[in-house]
């Protein structure tokens, strides 16, 4: 029952880990030329298009989610000594170069592009912002797909220890 419901946390894990790298690979390709190609009056016209929901509502919960699989795939799996490294390198990955770096360095530049905005920065602060921010966001999409690939690799590590154990004596796995 434990490897059953560890497998089905890990593949879900792996998928959540994914979907984020995806949405955050769509955000830097699609939607951050938009916002930041005419700074400030881009960000201003981005506050006005993002009024029914935006990133900031889709991205928290995504980020969630994906702590509590990451941190439940890394408890079902401990005994698993062949996935233990991979899991925990993807929690470490998503808590440090996601969650923390997020909070610590794009929360402030939110507030002041998309809180404060012009009525209490210059536009030379904004641009510089927002060039901080398109900077830092390349170290967090690097960030989510070294999240995302460590975890895929625990759950192809877990399928191989698997299917070397299955596999009758002398037969290949």
């Amino acid at each position: 029952m434990r490897k059953r419901l560890s497998f089905t946390v890990l593949t879900a894990y792996v998928w959540i880990a994914m979907v984020a790298f995806g949405g955050i690979a769509v955000e830097t390709i699609v939607i951050y030329p938009n916002v930041f190609h005419d700074v400030p009056a881009s960000l201003a016209e981005s506050m006005r298009f993002f009024v029914v929901t935006g990133p900031a509502d889709f991205f928290p919960p995504l980020g969630a989610v994906t702590v509590v699989f990451s941190v439940a795939t890394l408890v079902l799996l401990w005994p698993a000594r062949q996935t233990r490294p991979w899991a925990g390198g993807s929690l470490l990955s998503l808590l440090l170069g996601e969650f923390l770096f997020s909070a610590l360095y794009f929360w402030p530049r939110n507030d002041i592009m998309f809180e404060e905005g012009a009525a209490v920065h210059s536009a030379q602060v904004l641009r510089q912002t927002a060039w901080e921010f398109e900077t830092g966001h390349w170290v967090r999409l690097a960030m989510s797909g070294v999240t995302a690939t460590l975890a895929f690799i625990g759950l192809w590590r877990l399928l191989r220890a698997r299917a070397a154990v299955a596999a009758p004596a002398g037969g290949v796995a």
